[in-house]
Formats: structure tokens, C-alpha cells, sequence
């Protein structure tokens, strides 16, 4: 099993602490898996931008944890990644409740990748889709990483 995930598995076990973004804007792993990660969150009022829906930035770290963790489980001792591209399509207002977020990788290169992520409320209906381009660096570059 590679090195990452197994992190990722004791960030939701309590035996690490999750990074300070997730504190910060309210996210938490939830599930990981090969390839695989859920995030969720309780969005309130904290997040809404001036027109008082959630800002969109919020729905864009929640999906780039997501896309990023998911694509982070494949990755083996030594190395690491950086994403070099993330969109996100907003496809309906949200307010107040529970936000999932579930990552996948579609597509895994020796060194490029894809990732894609639904985020729904917790009816399922879906908020927004952003999908990534990720970078394994090995060596050199995922030293400090």
C-alpha cells in the first residue's frame, strides 16, 4: 500500500491531524481509498459570498482536497504531486447543509493524471463538477513536498 493513503487513513482515524486548510474553511476527509476520497462539510453562513449563497471558492477547496487526496492515494513512497490545472463548473446556488465532495482519478499516467470530483448536497442533488490535471514529482522534485 502506498505511503500517502496510509496517511490519509490515519488523518481520519484521529491519529494525525488534518491540514490547516480543512480547519480553517470546515472540510474533513472522510473516506480514501485507491484512487478514491469524500469530503465533507457543514456550510453555513461563514461561506457565503456577498449575494448569500456559498462562495465559490469554498466549493473549489472542497473539490481540490478531494481531487487531490484521490489522486495522492496512488502515489508510493517518495513521491509526491502538484496540480497543474483545476476547473470547476457551478451548476446550482447552495446555502446551508451538508456539502459531500467524492474525487476519483480518471486517468493515470507515470507522471500526468486526471481527476475528477462531484460535489452534492446531501439529496444528492449535484452543486458543482470540477475535474484536475495532477503532476507525480519523484526524486528532486518531491523532496519537501
Amino acid at each position: 500500500m502506498a505511503r500517502m493513503i496510509e496517511q490519509m487513513r490515519k488523518i481520519i482515524s484521529g491519529e494525525l491531524p488534518p491540514p490547516g486548510v480543512g480547519r480553517t474553511v470546515g472540510f474533513r476527509l472522510t473516506e480514501v481509498g485507491d484512487g478514491t476520497a469524500v469530503f465533507e462539510m457543514e456550510a453555513g453562513e461563514q461561506h457565503w459570498n456577498p449575494m448569500g449563497t456559498l462562495h465559490g471558492g469554498i466549493l473549489c477547496d472542497i473539490a481540490d482536497g478531494a481531487l487531490g487526496v484521490a489522486y495522492a492515494s496512488r502515489l508510493e513512497e517518495g513521491e509526491s504531486f502538484t496540480t497543474l490545472e483545476l476547473k470547476i463548473n457551478f451548476l446550482r446556488p447552495f446555502w446551508k447543509g451538508r456539502l459531500i465532495a467524492r474525487g476519483r482519478v480518471v486517468s493515470a499516467g507515470k507522471t500526468i493524471g486526471l481527476t475528477e470530483c462531484d460535489i452534492t448536497d446531501d439529496k444528492g442533488q449535484l452543486i458543482a463538477r470540477a475535474t484536475s490535471t495532477c503532476m507525480t514529482l519523484r526524486g528532486q522534485q518531491a523532496a519537501g513536498r
